[in-house]
């Protein structure tokens, strides 16, 4: 969390736009792929003289992606949107709520600080309704009301968010003509999955790339494969109660999935550069090996975003491609997929307000920005058709198939565990330390949070 926010109302508006000032990025009813008949129905809303006011971490080209969202509510409903961006969301939401003048609407980047405003009553329920709707129209949806359902100010649970924006960790990385040349075919389950792991040991090669160096943070790679294989090998209601401590770090489940990732990252012939390198080699740099003649590792498991780190030039499809990290087919836990999102809440109330949360439940409000770009939404009424790229699409159906969603874990975990004892507990622990240990270790530092 940077230290550094932006102070009043001044300042932020140096980085607030309103939507109402673009022309619309799809003309409505010329491009039959898009929803039009809900943009439609949206006009039977008669809001003209009512002002919106949102705050969110949106800043440069996502901030115009949004803002070309807004401008279909604005132009359906004559209501005005003031769109904010802050680098210092987190700091400024805090300030503005607790000085009594917070914006209608919130977007954050993860559930945590909204479940902390929700606890002081500054965020408003949702409602029943809400709650239902996403049940039934987002694909894992009693995952997306678990995640975004707090305890108020007077103790009582509510849906206080609504998810829009997501992304995808679940994905393992491979180049095709690899595979191809090798006569390997991508795993659909994780027994497949190890078993592929095996066979490309006995023919020679190398199948992981795994790296944990990444400065300060070094570790949290492996964070991310810990909490994947936690929704592989335990409930999510074990997983929920990992992240808040209600499962303790060592018990015999979390061990368990910290063994399953030792399965894979502490086996010389599994990991480019052996078990003593995983620890060392930054994370940036570890799915070079995929790219290299020949490969020196054939997989790499890591979230959408890695492909920054690629070579220059490389096509998503053609030159490398990914596939979801499948989970087991003798364990009853459905497709789990591990991501992060945005959540909208209302943080001061207004009819206005409300209807753009309605807004958010059509598929225009989804669909104008899958056809552009970064957007990726497990709406289940969209037309996946619309999406900018196929990479895109290929993800956006990883999340509609998917059974359970959950959140980072070490992203909802106390700051000084998930960004810290987690961390350097990984570090330690592919450098040989005992899975038992480096977990009692871990919670001896949660409990030391309690005292």
């Amino acid at each position: 969390m940077k230290s550094v926010f932006l102070a009043g109302a001044a300042a932020l508006a140096l980085m607030t736009g309103t939507a109402a000032a673009q022309e619309l990025k799809f003309a409505p009813g010329q491009d039959s792929r898009f929803n039009w008949a809900s943009y439609e129905a949206l006009k039977s809303q008669d809001l003209k003289g009512q002002e919106i006011t949102v705050l969110g971490p949106w800043l440069g080209p996502d901030k115009e992606l949004v803002e070309s969202v807004i401008a279909y509510f604005e132009a359906a409903t004559g209501a005005r949107v003031n769109y904010s961006g802050s680098d210092s969301f987190e700091q400024q939401i805090v300030i503005d709520a607790e000085a009594g003048s917070p914006p209608n609407i919130a977007i954050f980047p993860q559930p945590g600080l909204a479940r902390d405003l929700a606890s002081k009553g500054q965020l408003a329920p949702l409602g029943a309704d809400t709650a239902a709707w996403l049940r039934d129209n987002y694909a894992a949806g009693q995952s997306w009301v678990d995640l975004s359902t707090f305890k108020g100010k007077d103790g009582k649970e509510d849906l206080y968010g609504f998810f829009y924006k997501v992304d995808v960790k679940s994905l393992v990385w491979y180049v095709p003509e690899n595979f191809e040349d090798a006569g390997y075919e991508v795993p659909k389950t994780m027994e497949e999955l190890k078993a592929l792991t095996d066979k490309i040991v006995a023919d020679g090669g190398t199948p992981w790339c795994i790296g944990l160096g990444s400065g300060a943070a070094t570790g949290w790679p492996a964070t991310d494969w810990v909490e994947d294989l936690m929704l592989r090998t335990q409930s999510p209601a074990d997983y929920d109660a990992w992240t808040s401590n209600a499962l303790k770090f060592d018990d015999p489940k979390v061990v368990a999935a910290i063994e399953e990732f030792g399965h894979f990252a502490r086996n010389d012939t599994y990991v480019m550069g052996g078990a003593e390198g995983v620890g060392s080699i930054d994370f940036r740099d570890s799915p070079k090996g995929l790219f290299a003649s020949p490969p020196q590792c054939y997989m790499h498991r890591q979230a959408s975003f890695i492909p920054s780190f690629f070579p220059d030039g490389t096509k998503i499809g053609e030159d490398v491609d990914f596939f979801y990290f499948p989970a087991y087919a003798s364990k009853d836990l459905g497709q789990p997929v591990l991501g992060a999102g945005t959540l909208f809440s209302i943080t001061k109330d207004s009819p206005a307000a409300r209807a753009f949360i309605e807004f958010l439940k059509t598929p225009i409000a989804h669909e104008v920005w899958m056809a552009q770009t970064g957007f990726l939404t497990p709406f289940k009424g969209v037309n996946t058709d619309v999406y900018g790229d196929p990479t895109l699409k290929k993800m956006g159906d990883i999340l509609l198939n998917a059974s359970t969603f959950r959140f980072d874990g070490s992203d909802l975990m106390p700051g000084a565990i998930g960004a810290g004892a987690f961390w350097t507990g990984m570090v330690d622990y592919v450098g040989g330390k005992d899975a038992k240990v480096v977990a009692s270790e871990i919670q001896k530092n949660w409990d030391t949070l309690k005292k």
